[in-house]
């Protein structure tokens, strides 16, 4: 095995259906916006990545949207509700296809870089996984190394990911854990903040555009 894959998670962006939590506070028509850019901050750091794109939408499979389709290998996430599942069973796709090193991520976080995801893969080559927190107490990464992991991959997904409960604040602690109990050799990236609310929003945008008016 010696391919690299990315998995992205989205939501297809509908009115009513995406960031329910800052739709909670600033409407659904604002959440929506917000997220648009979201999504298109995700796509610009993700498209030049030399490795394997698998875009996994939570509805319906988009063909004439922001990704394109000669870039990014669509399909749908597994319809059970649970989150760990899907991204168990999207790794579990791509270890069976014969990647060597595969991550997640969702499109949460407009402090995520190109550079963040190459170091990631980098990371891989030392480690059996790696993983970015988030500071609201989760993680926005988490990627493994199946060749460095072996025999254990599925075992490694089922414990990591499976029976397991989400967003909360000991996510990345849980999944730390799990790395323990499980002997792994990980290494963490920076922290970086999820947007899950309109100030966390306003905060990063400002920050970003602060130093690419200082670049």
């Amino acid at each position: 095995m010696n391919k690299n894959g990315i998995i992205i998670f989205i939501k297809n962006p509908q009115l009513g259906k995406v960031k329910t939590r800052l739709a909670a506070t600033v409407g659904n028509e604002r959440a929506l916006e917000i997220y648009q850019v979201l999504l298109n901050h995700t796509q610009k750091i993700t498209s030049s990545l030399k490795v394997e794109k698998f875009l996994f939408y939570s509805d319906f499979i988009d063909e004439n949207d922001i990704w394109r389709n000669e870039f990014y290998h669509k399909s749908l996430q597994n319809p059970v509700e649970d989150l760990g599942f899907k991204m168990a069973d999207a790794f579990t796709q791509l270890l069976d296809d014969g990647f060597e090193k595969a991550l997640i991520i969702g499109s949460d976080c407009l402090e995520l870089t190109t550079d963040i995801l190459i170091t990631a893969f980098d990371e891989l080559a030392d480690n059996e996984v790696v993983i970015g927190p988030a500071l609201d107490g989760g993680y926005y990464l988490i990627g493994f190394n199946f060749n460095k992991i072996g025999e254990r991959s599925n075992e490694v997904l089922t414990n990591i990911f499976l029976n397991k409960q989400w967003s909360h604040n000991e996510v990345y602690k849980e999944a730390m854990h799990s790395f323990e109990v499980l002997n792994l050799k990980y290494a963490q990236l920076t922290i970086l903040t999820d947007i899950d609310e309109e100030k966390d929003f306003l905060k990063m945008r400002s920050i970003l555009d602060n130093q690419a008016n200082n670049d």
